[in-house]
Parts: C-alpha cells; sequence; structure tokens
C-alpha cells in the first residue's frame, strides 16, 4: 500500500474521540485502503492488540441479504471484553437499517468506529439524520498531482511534473490505475468498470430507475459540459432536439443522483457584488478527469475544461468551498472560501493572446480586496506577478502549499 498521510493523518487525529468517522466519496478513490492503513497504524504505532481490531466489508458476498439485527448480532460478539474494540465497517450502506447498528454501539458499547460508504445514504444531510451529533464526516478523493506524482514514482521514472499534467488530466488519479505502468486503455477500462458499477448499482438498482437510456444521456450530457453553465432546462430543451422526450424535473432528479453517487460535483455561483449565493445555471465537475475520457473518448479539445476541473478538486481536497464567481459582466472561473480566508483564481490553458490576457486579469482586477488571486496557465514560462495577480503553472498551483 502507498500511504496517503493526508487523509490517514486527519482521521487518526480524531482516534479515541467519541464520534464516529464517516469516510465518504465515490467508488474505488481509496476509502477502503485507507481505512487498512488506520488499522495498520493502531496496530504498529499504537499497539493495539490483534483482537482488539474488527474489520467488515459489507460489499462482499459474504453479507449479501444480511439485516441490521444480524450485523449487530455479528459486531457486538467480537467486542473485546477488556478495553475499547476499534470497529471498521466498510462500505456500510449495503446493510439496511445500519445506522441504528452504529448509533447503538457508538452509545452502549467501548468502541471507537470508522465507516465507508459511496451513494447517497452516506450524504452529509443523510447521514446527519442518522448521527446527530456523533460524526465527524472526512470526504476522499481521488488522487491529488501530488499523490498521482507519489503512486507513478513507485513503478517508474517520473518526468517533469510540467510534463506530467498532461497525463494526469488524461489519465485522472483513480488508485487502482495508478498501482502499475497501465496503458491508456486499460486505465479507460478500469474506470469505464467503476462507472458502469455506480451506475448501475447505486443509481439504477438502488433508485428503480426505468429509463436507463435517458439516465445515460443526461450524463454523456453533463460529462461533456464540465465547466460549462446549464440547467435542467438546457439539457431538456437539448435531448428534445434529438427527440428526446424528458421533462425538467427528471433531468434534476437525474443530477441529483448523480451527485450522492459522487460523480460529479454541483458548483454554484456566488455573486460578488450581492455577496449571495445564486441557484440558478451551476456548473458540473467531475469527480475525476478520467470519467469524461472513459465514457466519451479522448478529445484534445476538452483539455481546457479538464483542466479546470482538477483545479476545481484540488481546492475541495484542500477544504475549500468552491463557487463561480459572477462579477457584473462576467464571471471569475473559482472563489474559494475556506474560514477566514479566501482566494480567487482563472484557468486558461493558455494565454495566447492579448485578448486573452485582458479577459482573465481585468476580471480579478475588478475586485476590491485584498485576498489573493491567480491566473493558472500551461503556458511554458508561466510566472510572475501582474498588478498583484500570481501567474502560476497549473502543475506548480496543483503542488503548491501556499495556498
Amino acid at each position: 500500500m502507498i500511504d496517503r498521510p493526508t487523509y490517514v493523518d486527519k482521521v487518526m487525529a480524531y482516534t479515541d474521540a467519541p464520534f464516529v468517522k464517516v469516510l465518504t466519496g465515490v467508488r474505488r478513490c481509496g476509502k477502503s485502503t485507507i481505512l487498512k492503513m488506520i488499522m495498520e497504524k493502531l496496530r504498529t504505532e499504537r499497539n493495539i492488540p490483534e483482537d482488539h481490531i474488527v474489520s467488515r466489508r459489507y460489499d462482499s458476498m459474504e453479507y449479501v441479504d444480511m439485516t441490521a439485527k444480524e450485523m449487530f448480532a455479528d459486531l457486538k460478539a467480537n467486542l473485546s471484553h477488556t478495553g475499547k474494540t476499534y470497529l471498521f465497517l466498510d462500505e456500510v450502506q449495503e446493510i439496511a437499517g445500519w445506522e441504528r447498528v452504529v448509533n447503538s454501539l457508538a452509545s452502549d458499547h467501548d468502541v471507537d468506529l470508522y465507516v465507508t460508504g459511496s451513494n447517497s445514504r452516506m450524504m452529509s444531510s443523510e447521514i446527519s439524520t442518522y448521527l446527530t451529533g456523533r460524526y465527524i464526516a472526512f470526504r476522499v478523493y481521488t488522487l491529488s498531482f501530488a499523490e498521482y506524482l507519489t503512486f507513478k514514482q513507485s513503478y517508474g521514472a517520473v518526468g517533469d511534473p510540467k510534463s506530467e499534467l498532461a497525463d494526469y488530466v488524461r489519465l485522472g488519479g483513480f488508485p487502482a490505475t495508478r498501482l502499475q505502468n497501465y496503458s491508456q486503455d486499460e486505465i479507460y477500462t478500469i474506470v469505464r468498470d467503476i462507472y458502469n458499477s455506480t451506475i448501475f448499482s447505486d443509481i439504477v438498482k438502488r433508485n428503480q430507475v426505468r429509463k436507463i437510456d435517458q439516465l445515460e444521456r443526461v450524463v454523456k450530457y453533463t460529462f461533456s459540459n464540465v465547466g460549462n453553465t446549464f440547467s435542467a432546462k438546457s439539457i431538456s430543451d437539448y435531448l428534445k432536439s434529438e427527440s428526446r422526450k424528458i421533462d425538467n424535473e427528471t433531468v434534476y432528479s437525474y443530477l441529483e443522483k448523480l451527485e450522492k453517487a459522487y460523480l460529479i460535483h454541483r458548483c454554484s455561483r456566488y455573486d460578488l457584488q450581492g455577496k449571495e449565493i445564486l441557484k440558478t445555471q451551476e456548473k458540473f465537475y467531475l469527480a475525476d478527469t478520467s470519467l469524461r475520457y472513459s465514457v466519451l473518448g479522448y478529445n484534445a479539445g476538452t483539455v481546457a475544461s479538464s483542466l479546470e476541473n482538477a483545479v476545481y478538486l484540488e481546492l475541495c481536497r484542500r477544504g475549500y468551498a468552491v463557487y463561480i464567481g459572477k462579477t457584473s459582466d462576467g464571471e471569475i472561473d473559482f472563489v474559494a472560501a475556506r474560514q477566514n480566508e479566501k482566494l480567487y483564481v482563472q484557468v486558461t490553458q493558455t494565454i495566447s493572446s492579448e485578448k486573452t490576457e485582458k479577459r482573465e486579469y481585468n476580471r480579478l482586477l475588478e475586485i476590491r480586496d485584498n485576498y489573493p488571486k491567480y491566473v493558472l496557465t500551461t503556458d511554458e514560462f508561466a510566472g510572475g506577478n501582474y498588478e498583484g495577480i500570481k501567474t502560476m503553472h497549473i502543475a506548480d498551483f496543483l503542488l503548491s502549499s501556499e495556498y
């Protein structure tokens, strides 16, 4: 296993605290492996005896048709009679009524609980209903650019980060695709399997979706329009133009299901003048850039929006709430806020003309505050400072520790 200290250290800071540690995220983003890493650290660094660590993986055939009552009986029977038991419950949402089991164990027994999940029953809004005041949620993402380079280094030579960025955006960061030197076709085969299992297990089967073809058309439209503002109505109108009738509410329902399966992220617009979040013309970004290319095929013309997607995910990984900034006459790609911090980011693949340069910088110059402002690009000699605005290569930004 290749260590992911960003997550392991963050979760272990709450070891033995009276909270259920809940790890959520898209399928195959590494949640199960992070649990294994935590278990290993408990054994080796905290000298927790083996019989005080209990692990279950509920997406295994072994637990098919298990009831909540059976789940509780099994776990209770395996609790230590002397001292705390550390319970690791992977893909816990597969057991209907899991929340009552976890609540009961956390309330009535000497346990330290860690759970993972990959679908809507593990969304923060759902967890708060089941585990009121008793949990801490950790969102796990696919590999960051820094993690991607670390994984790649384990089996081969790593080039200059600026040249590696193209592969990272094209091939994505699902950990399973970076365990050895897979070809592009092999990587996309792995990612398509993740996509298909998510669509059919977490969306179609769980929500009893009957019109699968309709759902997939909405998915493909969304994947094709990463980084573009659109609405349920614009998708509905597009599908109607292709003689595929679908109402706005159905489109909205499909988008919500994709979001709850962690395949897409909704990015709302924020009015920089009115200081309010707007409810229309949102953007959607993918859980991993490879999803787009594994489903739709690789297209060099989409690299610019995939770079934007990579920057969006990195800001989310670092704990920022991310919005699209609406100005009086345009948009700022990202307004990112975290506690008392804020930063503004413009992403452009290349600054190829004076017109592009003026557009990217002038929108940031309109903002009259002292928070950091960035223009990110893949231009070879990107760098420097323009009237207080930092220009950086996207690879440098993704690896930077300064924000």
